[in-house]
């Protein structure tokens, strides 16, 4: 497998593996001092749009089915199946936990110094009032999943590359520069 895939999936890899760790301190008393910028998401959607982009288009080039691709997976290494496997549990759980405590609460906001957030239950949408701790509560869940679900595409991109080089590697196309 040439080094562009191997480059191309390390930075995949390694945002996943940011994104989940800044996810999981949400976990932690307080919240995180990235609360209140839109820098993170900017930074998230510049980084994402390109390498998923990139991970589709080499999926595509190396043209194999679903068949070749879980073979070509089973031809990496046991490190980097069992990197790839613990990315993507890592993210479901982390996407499944936001969701899970997020109780139809989401779009957190300060008006006045009182706290408000979107109440999506059927019946009775609107914004509600709420104490300060419920507030942080949503405001957490909602960093949860804006965390994760970018570590998600991330992990899932890595695990393409890697299987479109692998696919690349058995077909013989690959040419003596590493691309």
């Amino acid at each position: 497998m040439g080094r562009s895939f191997k480059l191309h999936a390390g930075i995949a890899a390694g945002a996943s593996a940011v994104l989940l760790v800044l996810g999981a301190l949400t976990w932690l008393p307080g919240i995180l001092p990235l609360t209140g910028s839109a820098w993170p998401t900017a930074v998230i959607t510049a980084l994402l749009f390109p390498v998923f982009g990139a991970a589709l288009l080499r999926m595509f080039l190396a043209g194999g089915d679903r068949d070749a691709m879980w073979l070509a997976f089973r031809c990496l290494s046991r490190r980097v199946r069992a990197g790839l496997t613990a990315l993507a549990v890592s993210g479901v759980v982390l996407l499944f936990a936001g969701l899970a405590g997020a109780e139809n609460l989401q779009a957190p906001e300060i008006r006045d110094g009182r706290y408000f957030v979107l109440d999506t239950t059927p019946g009775e949408r609107g914004m509600v009032e709420v104490s300060h701790s419920q507030y942080l509560a949503v405001l957490e869940s909602g960093q949860r999943n804006m965390f994760a679900i970018p570590a998600l595409l991330f992990a899932g991109a890595a695990y393409g590359v890697l299987v479109a080089g692998e696919l690349r590697r058995a077909d013989g196309r690959e040419t003596f520069s590493g691309a």
